[in-house]
């Protein structure tokens, strides 16, 4: 497998975090333990196959843990590693700007996190 070169840094936070749903899993998540049903509904939107795909995503490039435990019926919790809590810190100025945005535009809906 090659080893991607990157443009700059934006181009290398990119491609970890492509796409809609990635950053607003690491949103939802946040400092607390997750199950896959809270993320399901704490992300609207998002199908079972998608969130199952990108938090395997997630967590092979180091930014959420996932913990089984051996229980019945079976219970598997995420969580941000100190690599996913600092991209929510880099996050936080951009959720900032968006909120700014909707209130100027009038597009402002109720947020579950924040």
């Amino acid at each position: 497998m090659a080893i991607r070169t990157y443009v700059c840094g934006l181009d290398a936070a990119v491609n970890i975090i492509g796409g809609k749903w990635k950053v607003l899993i690491i949103w939802a998540i946040g400092d607390q333990r997750r199950r896959f049903g809270e993320l399901r509904r704490q992300v609207p939107g998002i199908s079972e196959k998608v969130l199952f795909q990108h938090l395997r995503e997630m967590e092979a490039n180091d930014l959420v843990v996932r913990e089984e435990f051996d229980e019945v019926p079976a219970r598997v919790e995420y969580s941000l590693t100190e690599l996913g809590h600092s991209l929510s810190a880099a996050l936080q100025p951009l959720n900032d700007w968006g909120s700014q945005h909707m209130q100027r535009t009038g597009t402002a809906v109720a947020c579950s996190y924040s």
